[in-house]
């Protein structure tokens, strides 16, 4: 996974193209499963593209809600609905889930390693009617029992804008990965009911079969279950980096974040970019390739949110990269 500014047009093109996902003005000009345009706009470059890679012949193709990718044992995956369509977030959230279970347990690539959700509008609506808690109670509903033996990594991210479309992504393979818990905060099934009638179902990394390396979870400043420094966006971070340094240990990976480490940062107020930019600059090796993006994080009283992916060696395969600021 790679974070490049090449058309989406090269990049599917290119042999073992998983999936193509486009940020802010990327556009891709033909229909292809593979490729998934995000509402999320980078905060810092114009025109993104991650792609995911592999070195396998990949074929891809439609099956019902869901468009999908496969080769080499790994499965890309996308659903999107419309919320409306579906009689609001929660309904389509079920819908969407029940279809991504059923889907997995037809495919030999059956082991969903890693999801992402993306709709608008997450911290609308008070107490048990907020929007982010509906859409944990329809991700619960629509699982059923598909991850009775464990949750897969995951974030949700609110789109700025109207809250009309969900879209779900995700990673799976044909063999399981380890999930990862971390030590400094509570393991997100088990929140108390002050976050809601359904706690969150996702573990807070995973780590990928075959020593593929590790998929990190939305990470914010929670230490147990407790949001922490709600008005204090450097402290947020600090306490972040806390986190993820944290899951490393835990995961038994060694040396911090470097080149094969991309990470999404999602930021609330687009106004402190150059505020958070400088932060990770101050915090992170130049090499460590970061996308910036304006997002919504899951709890109102949070400013920024952080995952990506902490990979072993491997051999780059685009020349142009955003590695830095």
């Amino acid at each position: 996974m790679r974070y490049v500014t090449a058309p989406p047009a090269t990049l599917l093109a290119a042999p073992g193209t998983l999936a193509v996902l486009g940020f802010g003005a990327v556009t891709a000009a033909a229909e292809d499963p593979r490729w998934l345009r995000l509402p999320l706009m980078p905060l810092d470059a114009a025109a993104i593209a991650e792609v995911w890679q592999i070195d396998a012949a990949v074929e891809h193709g439609r099956a019902g809600a869901v468009c999908y990718a496969a080769g080499g044992g790994w499965l890309f995956g996308t659903i999107e609905l419309d919320e409306a369509a579906h009689g609001g977030l929660e309904r389509a959230t079920v819908a969407a889930y029940r279809a991504l279970a059923v889907f997995s347990a037809a495919r030999a690539e059956c082991h969903v390693l890693r999801i992402w959700n993306y709709f608008g509008a997450i911290n609308r609506g008070s107490g048990d009617a907020e929007r982010y808690r509906r859409f944990c109670a329809g991700r619960a509903l629509g699982m059923g029992t598909a991850f009775a033996d464990g949750y897969p990594a995951a974030t949700a991210i609110g789109v700025p804008g109207a809250p009309d479309r969900l879209q779900v992504y995700w990673l799976a393979a044909t063999a399981t990965g380890t999930r990862v818990e971390n030590p400094r905060q509570l393991s997100a099934w088990r929140y108390p009911r002050a976050y809601g009638p359904t706690p969150p179902s996702f573990a807070r990394g995973m780590r990928l079969p075959g020593a593929a390396g590790l998929a990190i979870s939305g990470t914010a400043a929670i230490v147990g279950h407790v949001s922490q420094a709600a008005d204090d966006l450097d402290a947020q971070l600090a306490e972040t980096f806390a986190n993820l340094d944290a899951l490393l240990t835990a995961a038994g990976v060694d040396g911090g974040f470097d080149a094969r480490s991309p990470l999404k940062i999602y930021l609330r107020d687009p106004a402190q970019a150059a505020r958070v930019a400088d932060f990770l600059a101050a915090h992170l090796p130049a090499a460590v390739p970061r996308l910036l993006l304006a997002g919504d994080v899951c709890r109102a009283e949070l400013a920024v949110e952080i995952d990506g992916w902490r990979f072993p060696a491997w051999r780059p395969v685009m020349e142009k990269s955003v590695t830095g600021r």
